[in-house]
């Protein structure tokens, strides 16, 4: 090992972090350097899990061991040394959890620089205080409108909306936004306790009791007598009666789970707030004004708009500025009231030059910021954008951005597929920023597929040959071109022995499914025509309009008459966000094994029937951890660590569970083995063979059965949603809806993926996929690309056809790029 100070290189050895297989790698400092590989090869494991985890574990061993137990930390990887390793920056792609609080403005610190200039720049009212920078954020108290609470909207309810059917009574489940289960039956027993009719039609009842069962804000207790049930034995218990618009609107407000949310978000109208109209502060807020608008409306535009906006204002001032500060001459007189007017009036123009001067410097510091954003392609956003609407790969390149304003050097920044959901067009800024981050003095280690970044790398660090065990190997280290003497490596073929694509013959349209005209966000009356049994493209550039013309297209088809075809919309959402969801579960693998393990002799003779091999039950699962498979372990002043379970041992299930064999194994087991693995295993069982079967299919054979939602990527869970639908039976004609479907894929796996895609519909369906990989869109049979612009610029249609008609399109920014990817012959 070179432990010199002076040592140009991070050193890693013996790596075993996941799949990793005892790696020894030597990586450049001061470098872009790429890490490739197909999916689940090892490089997130290598670039993330290894040496990002590892600079972490470093940097909070020097922090207070008090403070060091508040934040959370990813533990010490499995490797053996890395040397010359530099402080580092990890940009992934994980978003933090949904809040409605949470905006473009707040995560660039935007919004901080514009309540600032309104705060010390903005014009206002006559006699109006000057007001802190507090004052104009709807995050705080100083600034939130009272009504709204700083949100903008207000949420409210009505009887048409809690009770959808009126002839029900109240025990039969008239009231729809109550819970179910117990929670349910307790509000309606309370109410019967109270006096209150519930056997009665909901019609039936009184206007005054409708209106204080549904809407009042009493929370009376009452003891309540329940109805005895055979063999059980309920004593009286006090009960609090909570109407059913108090419960809608808590739920609304305060619950954590997704699926709560949105169910009582069905149960609510949403409208602006009357008091601030949507603009989210106080009055006195929003009467200061700049450049003649409010705060809300400069945080409304999109940044493109708002940095000409603040561009030619501080042109402006700043000439105003100049003016204020030339001496006035004449006019005033030369008595004593001449001198007080003078100096009144000097005082005046003083006021206004510093004022102006502020406005200036403020001014063209948000400008300054506002284009490493809009640099990055992200210039059809706006301040208020909500960060729950944002895609994984937008908030990345936001944190980017402010990253390019810090000014840090030094340090190693780890990025996970920064193209991710870029247009070619601005991917090629997303290589200017790259080069400017290694420029001040940083290394850049990126994970990436998109081989225009692949080949802009420095150094390439190749991982493979395959995935899961059959991967976790460096295959090489060095310089893109010495990739060609490696014979092992997928990537090779696709970066440097690219082969022209075979010519293939577009498909005919059998129908037409048409939406429109369609009005939404940047849309604007657009009518859209999508052609039935054929692949059909939707591209343009990040904001184009692409994700709200689908979700439209996807509406109308959902409204259509069950006999014209079925809705399958595959997205990127994860399958689930606690361990205890896994791929088996998901797909109904584990429904399959949990019966196999149950008709087994030894099962039998015990009496174990399928549930005693769950683990998310009592019964079979270990207690200890409750199934988890590890438990959390609190030490004084240090974090919370978590290790396996001291009793199963990271197994999930009790001893007793575990002497039951299948085949040999044990349900630990099985779950612990590859889909490809698997495939082999329950060969002999139809049931399981077709969803492994699928799952292979779609490039998935090194993922675990067990192996944790919490651990897949987004194209992952894509996958594994696709893999689900293709083990269905589909006899009526079916539409595929699918959002940007290669995200996290390698070249290999995409070839994988199409073939499953042009086999959906050669067998008689349609599929729709939004994609920016344009070896995609040239092998779709017809394109729709919108644009030509993001956000205001965008919101038309400005090519429709087969790929070749859209290559040569003349306001299409897609279309130079799809005309390459077709190459001088075309695909037709």
């Amino acid at each position: 090992m070179h432990d010199s100070p002076h040592d140009p290189y991070v050193r890693v050895r013996g790596a075993r972090e996941h799949n990793l297989a005892g790696v020894d790698v030597d990586i450049p400092r001061d470098a872009l350097v790429v890490f490739t590989g197909v999916s689940g090869s090892g490089k997130s494991s290598l670039a993330f899990g290894t040496i990002y985890a590892e600079a972490q574990r470093r940097y909070f061993e020097s922090i207070a061991p008090y403070a060091r137990r508040l934040i959370h930390q990813v533990g010490a990887p499995a490797v053996g040394e890395i040397t010359g390793l530099p402080p580092a920056v990890s940009l992934e792609q994980r978003r933090s959890s949904p809040h409605a609080r949470s905006s473009v403005g707040t995560v660039t610190a935007l919004s901080n620089s514009l309540r600032m200039l309104f705060s010390r720049a903005g014009r206002y009212p006559a006699g109006a205080e000057r007001l802190d920078s507090d004052a104009f954020s709807p995050n705080t108290a100083a600034g939130a409108c009272p009504s709204c609470h700083g949100l903008g909207r207000v949420h409210d309810t009505s009887e048409e909306l809690l009770v959808p059917d009126a002839a029900l009574s109240i025990r039969q489940g008239a009231v729809a936004a109550w819970p179910g289960a117990w929670q349910g039956k307790n509000l309606r027993d309370v109410l019967d306790a109270l006096g209150y009719d519930v056997d009665r039609p909901w019609r039936e009842l009184d206007a005054k009791d409708r209106e204080w069962i549904l809407l009042t804000d009493e929370q009376p207790v009452v003891t309540v007598h329940p109805v005895r049930d055979a063999g059980r034995i309920q004593r009286p218990y006090q009960g609090t009666y909570t109407s059913a618009r108090r419960y809608v609107l808590r739920t609304f407000a305060d619950s954590r789970s997704p699926a709560l949310r949105a169910k009582a978000e069905g149960f609510l109208t949403s409208a602006p707030c009357p008091v601030c109209g949507g603009g989210r502060l106080r009055p006195e807020a929003l009467a200061v004004t700049f450049a003649g608008r409010t705060i809300a409306e400069l945080a409304a535009l999109p940044l493109t708009a708002l940095s000409e906006l603040l561009a030619t204002e501080t042109r402006r001032t700043g000439t105003g500025a100049a003016e204020a500060e030339e001496p006035r001459t004449g006019a005033a007189g030369t008595g004593p009231a001449g001198r007080r007017a003078a100096e009144a009036g000097a005082a005046r123009d003083t006021a206004a030059g510093i004022g102006s001067e502020t406005a200036r410097v403020l001014g063209e510091d948000l400008v300054a910021r506002i284009a490493t954003v809009t640099e990055l392609g992200l210039g059809y956003l706006s301040l208020d954008r909500a960060t729950p609407t944002l895609s994984s790969g937008e908030l990345q390149r936001l944190r980017l951005a402010t990253q390019l304003r810090s000014g840090l050097f030094g340090v190693v920044y780890v990025l996970d597929e920064p193209s991710a959901g870029l247009h070619p067009a601005d991917t090629e800024a997303l290589l200017v920023v790259l080069d400017r981050l290694r420029a001040t003095g940083n290394s850049v280690f990126v994970v990436e597929h998109h081989l225009d970044v692949v080949r802009r790398a420095d150094w390439l660090v190749d991982v493979g040959p395959g995935a899961g065990t059959h991967g976790g190997r460096v295959l090489y280290s060095g310089p893109p071109g010495a990739l060609a003497d490696v014979a092992e490596s997928v990537t090779r073929r696709f970066l440097l022995d690219r082969a022209p694509a075979p010519v293939r013959k577009v498909r005919e349209p059998a129908g037409w499914l048409r939406t429109g005209p369609v009005t939404r966000h940047n849309l604007r009356g657009v009518d859209a025509a999508f052609p039935v049994g054929v692949l059909t493209a939707v591209t343009g550039v990040s904001g184009s309009g692409k994700s709200t013309l689908v979700g439209a297209l996807t509406e109308a088809v959902a409204g259509e008459p069950a006999d014209r075809g079925r809705l399958v919309t595959v997205d990127q959402r994860p399958i689930g966000r606690t361990p205890r969801s896994n791929l088996a579960t998901y797909t109904g693998l584990f429904d399959v094994v949990r019966k196999l393990f149950a008709e087994t002799a030894e099962a039998k003779e015990r009496g174990y029937r399928a549930g005693r091999f769950s683990f998310n039950v009592p019964g079979g699962r270990c207690e200890t951890c409750q199934g988890e498979g590890f438990v959390s372990v609190e030490l004084l002043f240090l974090p919370r660590t978590y290790a396996p379970c001291p009793d199963c041992h990271g197994a999930r299930y009790n001893p007793e569970t575990l002497q039951v064999r299948l085949r040999g194994l044990t349900v630990a087991e099985v779950l612990d083995l590859t889909v490809e693995s698997a495939a082999g295993f329950l060969a002999g069982t139809p049931a399981a063979a077709r969803s492994l079967r699928t799952l292979l299919d779609v490039g998935l054979g090194h993922l675990r059965l067990g192996q944790p939602a919490t651990e897949l990527s987004g194209g992952e869970a894509q996958r594994i949603k696709l893999a689900s639908e293709l083990q269905r039976p589909h006899r009526s004609p079916t539409v595929y809806v699918l959002d940007e479907p290669t995200t996290g894929l390698h070249p290999a796996d995409v070839e994988v993926l199409m073939r499953q895609l042009h086999g959906l519909v050669d067998a008689g369906h349609t599929v729709v996929v939004v994609e920016h990989d344009m070896d995609v869109v040239a092998a779709a049979d017809w394109v729709v690309d919108l644009g030509p612009g993001g956000g205001d610029e965008g919101g038309r249609i400005v090519a429709a056809g087969p790929p070749d008609r859209v290559a040569r399109a003349a306001d299409s920014r897609t279309a130079p790029y799809l005309a390459r990817a077709l190459g001088p012959t075309g695909r037709t």
